[in-house]
This record gives structure tokens, sequence and C-alpha cells, in this order.
């Protein structure tokens, strides 16, 4: 017999963090999150974007076990002003047993139907800068810091449960060139001189801050035209400054300004942390964090998260300055490989950058929706 509860407490919240450490113990490829990080993201208490959303908890028991868990999340600036009228369902980790899922998407379904929502969309994070979509494509390979993992069955049971496909997302591996293209260097210097553009250095990552506002507002104008787009607010910036920071390498942040000092364009590329995080396994206590600092020095793998372009300086060549300034990064430091963040399959623009470089498209990650 399968019983769902529903949890409150702090206990249990852990308990519910923990859930997937146990489903995928036996995976080489599964990299766990921080516990107390995934906890307090879920806290009220802890997480900003409780002030504009809301959300519920629940676990699946078989036999005394735990067998499932899920997310039910609504984003009121995502119903209210995009009028979406969609309830979220994130955070979900299950047997492969159908009967499991279905229990745990109908409570899903039942909170969307108490606030007249007319269809659920999963799994999603609690807005697009938050991890989204079942991996369909790419099971033997370890997720990124910024992705779930899960068994290839998760699709399967969305599938069977008559779950339409929503948004699609790809991601690539990129090899590094071992020296950077010659009509890159010369492009890029075109580019720099006939817009009168400046390229920013940094030494620490305390220096980035300055900046960050202006990153996070370039994001919102670059990819305010995706399907999945909802405002990034100012309190979750202020929160993902504090959360990400630790992390940067000032090496790998290319920034670049106009004329007038404004930023017009951006990327952050981070070392891989899958391998660091796989060894800390949950825990951050300063041991298991000396294989975050080690990952941050030491690495042959590079994770590019976010890139942001001023539309008013897209499709004018200002990419090459980027991949001139992150490529002598890449062999300054002995990185090989790049991996990206997932893209939506829509976002050609994004995708074209790898064109010139030789890539593979080794990851695939959707999201399933069905109306209530």
């Amino acid at each position: 017999m399968i019983t769902i509860k529903e949890i409150t407490s702090k206990g249990d919240l852990t308990t519910f963090v923990k859930f997937p450490f146990e489903l995928y113990k036996n995976s080489p490829y599964y990299v766990p999150s921080i516990i107390k990080e995934e906890v307090d993201v879920m806290n009220p208490k802890k997480n900003p974007v409780f002030r504009n959303a809301e959300a519920r908890y629940f676990l699946a028991y078989k036999d005394n076990n735990i067998v499932g868990r899920i997310a039910a999340i609504i984003n009121w600036i995502e119903v209210k002003e995009q009028k979406k009228s969609k309830i979220r369902f994130g955070w979900f980790d299950v047997i492969d047993d159908i009967e499991v899922t279905k229990a745990l998407l109908s409570k899903v379904s039942e909170y969307g139907a108490q606030h007249n929502l007319e269809y659920m969309e999963g799994p999603v994070g609690f807005s697009n800068m938050d991890k989204a979509g079942i991996l369909i494509k790419g099971f033997d390979e370890l997720n990124t810091m910024i992705t779930w993992y899960n068994f290839p069955y998760y699709a399967e049971h969305m599938e069977q449960l008559n779950f339409e496909p929503a948004a699609t997302w790809v991601e690539y591996k990129i090899k590094i060139p071992k020296q950077t293209k010659e009509k890159v260097i010369k492009f890029s210097r075109v580019i720099k001189e006939r817009y009168q553009l400046k390229l920013l250095k940094f030494k620490k990552s305390k220096e980035i801050l300055k900046y960050a506002d202006d990153m996070f507002d370039l994001l919102n104008k670059t990819y305010s035209s995706l399907q999945t787009f909802v405002p990034i607010q100012q309190y979750q910036i202020d929160m993902y400054k504090k959360k990400y920071l630790p992390y940067l390498n000032p090496e790998y942040i290319t920034c670049i300004v106009d004329k007038n000092d404004k930023l017009i364009a951006f990327s952050i590329v981070m070392p891989s942390f899958s391998k660091a995080l796989k060894k800390m396994n949950g825990k951050v206590y300063p041991l298991r964090f000396l294989h975050i600092l080690k990952a941050q020095r030491r690495n042959d793998t590079a994770a590019f998260y976010l890139i942001g372009i001023d539309p008013e300086y897209q499709n004018k060549g200002v990419t090459a300055l980027i991949f001139k300034e992150m490529n002598e990064a890449f062999l300054r430091n002995g990185i090989e490989m790049v991996e990206t963040n997932p893209e939506l399959e829509e976002n050609k623009a994004i995708q074209a950058l790898w064109s010139d470089y030789e890539h593979e498209q080794h990851k695939i990650r959707r999201t399933f929706r069905k109306s209530l």
C-alpha cells in the first residue's frame, strides 16, 4: 500500500532532501547537492523566493520505506503577472513504480485545483534560475552543479500517465582548441574597436559584486522571449550572489562594457565541481570543502553557466570577445573540455555559438505538463 505524507518539520525536510542519496547510492553518475543548501532553499525563513511563491512537500511510503518525493510549487509572479495558470512540481524522485509516481503527482494536482489552476508542469524549481527537466539522454554522464540526475524510467512514467512534452533543453560538450583561433583574435579586435568596447579583468571574486546586479538585468533582457522565462527578482539576485560567489574563479568571468562603462555583455564559467561534489556527498564541513578548493585550482573541465548580451549588441560579434578571453583563460589553466548548462531547444542563437568548435550534444532534458 502506498501512503503519501505531507512534511512540515525541519527533520522531515532533511529526510526529504536525503532521499535521492539512497535512491542513487549505487549510481556512478549521480552528483548530490549540498544538504544544508537544499534544506535552506525549501525553508520560507531562508529563501526569499517565498515572498512570491508557496510550496508543499510530500514523501511517498510503501511498506514503511520511503519510495518517492515531490514538491508542489506555485510561483505567483508567473500566475498573476504572466497569466500562466500553472502549478509547478519539482524535486521529483521515485522508485520504478508507476503507482508511486501517480500518487505523488495526484497531490500536486489536488493542490493546483485548490487554487483553480489549469495545468501542472515539471520538474522545475521555484523560478527559471533553478534546476529543471527530466533527463532523457545522457544517463552515463555526471550531472552538473545546477542540474538534476534521474534514471531512464522517469520519462517513461510521464508518458504512461499521459503527460505531454513541454520545454526541452539540450547540453553540449565543447573541446577547447590548443590555441585561440586566429580569426577569433582578429574579429574580436575589430568588434572591440568598432563599438569602443572594453574588457574588465578581475583578480578577486568580490570585485565582481559591483557588476552582479547589471549581469542579472542583462539576463532578464537576454531571455525574456523564451517560454520558461520568469523575471528574476532583486531578492533572488541577492541570494544567488551569496550562494555562488564562493565558487567563482575571477579568471573565468568575462565582462564587457561600452565607452560609458555600461555593462553590455558577460559570461560566467566555473571549473567543474561535479567530481568534487560527489566526493563531498552532501556535506560541507572543512575537510570536505577542500574538494571544492582543489577543483577551483586543478581541473581539466569547466562548466559554462551563464551568458548575457544586451539586445542592442546581439548579432554584432560581441561573443567573439567573450570566446577569445575564455579560450586564453582555459589554456592558461589546463582546461580541455567545457560543458554547457541546459539551453532551451529553440534557443538557436546560443547553440550557434558552438558551431565553430568541436562539440557534442550529450544530454537532453525535458519538462512535462498535464491539464488538471
